[in-house]
């Protein structure tokens, strides 16, 4: 049953317009995720809010369901099951009164590799979620990505002019910037093609159908459960994104990987922050629906080379260990990821329309969340790198 009819506040939260939020019933697909992990964390921990957590894994959430803790008794239960080809997801969905789809391939390493089963997993296994939400007037948080924007208007100027310093040419709106990818033999924007057909159709049920919405863009959410470390708790072979990445170099001593010379520019921010963004969207319906938000920080904008940089020096800092003389080596594009890759130049997010709507303004400095992150994957994954790195020497 919809918690839908006991509507009694939550926890005494009030929303953004002093209402009291009355405690939802959350289907959350994906949970088991980098960010699903953190959204059930909060949810769990601030709020009155019940979740249907849906995933293959349930490792990120261990702590929440196997077993939930006796406090947490009937707020989180773990339904494990593929979204691709299970008839329970209607069930769960006509539980809920809210979906939160998070479930995606999302590592760019995968988007030239296995471009099929990127698009299958971002638009033809997010379509029954999106016609169940419609069909049973559920409403419906679909995460995005910022790649939905692909390369900016400025990129294709001569790299000397000066436009490409105007905000109009590089700062992504929402309902302005145009979504600009590269040619079809480029796989790399399988993803974002996928992701912004799915977009299109959401917007379109909101229109046609009244689907009530919420698309989220984020732009390069990171901490402590990111991705995976390969040949501890992923495939050995397995290339995540780049936090992950770096991290991995840096736990092994070994040089960080820069494409193309790491000139391309990024921002990061912070999960919780994030989370923080998204638990908003949760309890304010009046004010996120039909909106698609940007979710970054643009205030934490480097280049891949400033960034790889930049954790050389906090994880010494952090492990006590003094970097390698020859911390970062520059490789191609084609030699990382194979043939098909393309990229964007840059991603800086239109922060207007967020705070517009929901008061959210982002508020940790990059360093701050580098050192939080990698003071975690130090303590998670070091012994166990080291036991894997000498089980593979003793092997070979």
């Amino acid at each position: 049953m919809s918690s839908s009819s006991a509507p009694s506040p939550a926890s005494g939260r009030v929303d953004l317009d002093g209402a009291p939020v009355a405690p939802l019933t959350i289907c959350m697909i994906g949970a088991g995720g980098f960010i699903g992990s953190h959204l059930c964390e909060k949810l769990m921990a601030e709020t009155s809010h019940t979740v249907l957590a849906v995933d293959v894994y349930c490792d990120k959430i261990r702590h929440l369901v196997d077993p939930a803790p006796p406090h947490l008794a009937g707020r989180i239960s773990f339904h494990r099951l593929n979204i691709k080809n299970d008839s329970r997801l209607e069930g769960l969905i006509k539980m809920a009164d809210l979906t939160i789809n998070l479930a995606a391939i999302c590592t760019p390493a995968d988007y030239n590799t296995r471009p099929l089963d990127t698009i299958y997993s971002n638009f033809i296994d997010a379509l029954p979620v999106v016609k169940y939400c419609s069909e049973n007037s559920k409403r419906l948080i679909h995460f995005s990505t910022c790649e939905v924007y692909g390369k900016t208007i400025g990129s294709f100027l001569p790299k000397d002019h000066p436009l490409r310093k105007e905000p109009e040419f590089f700062v992504l709106t929402e309902d302005e910037s145009p979504c600009i990818f590269g040619p079809i033999v480029k796989q790399r924007w399988s993803y974002a093609c996928a992701k912004q057909l799915i977009e299109r159709l959401i917007f379109a049920e909101g229109a046609e159908n009244d689907l009530e919405f919420t698309i989220v863009r984020p732009f390069n959410w990171i901490g402590p459960r990111m991705d995976f470390i390969p040949g501890v708790d992923g495939p050995s072979e397995g290339v995540p994104r780049v936090l992950a990445c770096f991290s991995n170099n840096l736990l092994r001593r070994e040089p960080l990987k820069l494409v193309d010379g790491g000139e391309v520019q990024r921002t990061f921010l912070y999960i919780k922050d994030a989370i923080e963004a998204v638990v908003l969207m949760i309890e304010n319906p009046a004010r996120a629906n039909g909106h698609i938000f940007n979710v970054g920080n643009p205030n934490n904008e480097v280049t891949v080379r400033e960034l790889a940089e930049m954790m050389t020096e906090v994880y010494a800092n952090v492990s006590g260990e003094p970097p390698l003389e020859e911390p970062v080596i520059d490789v191609s594009a084609q030699q990382f990821y194979g043939e098909g890759y393309d990229d964007s130049d840059k991603r800086i997010p239109s922060m207007t329309l967020i705070n517009k709507q929901l008061g959210w303004n982002p508020k940790t400095p990059l360093k701050d969340l580098l050192e939080t992150t990698l003071t975690y994957q130090h303590k998670t994954y070091k012994e166990a790198v080291k036991t894997q790195m000498s089980q593979a020497s003793a092997s070979s």
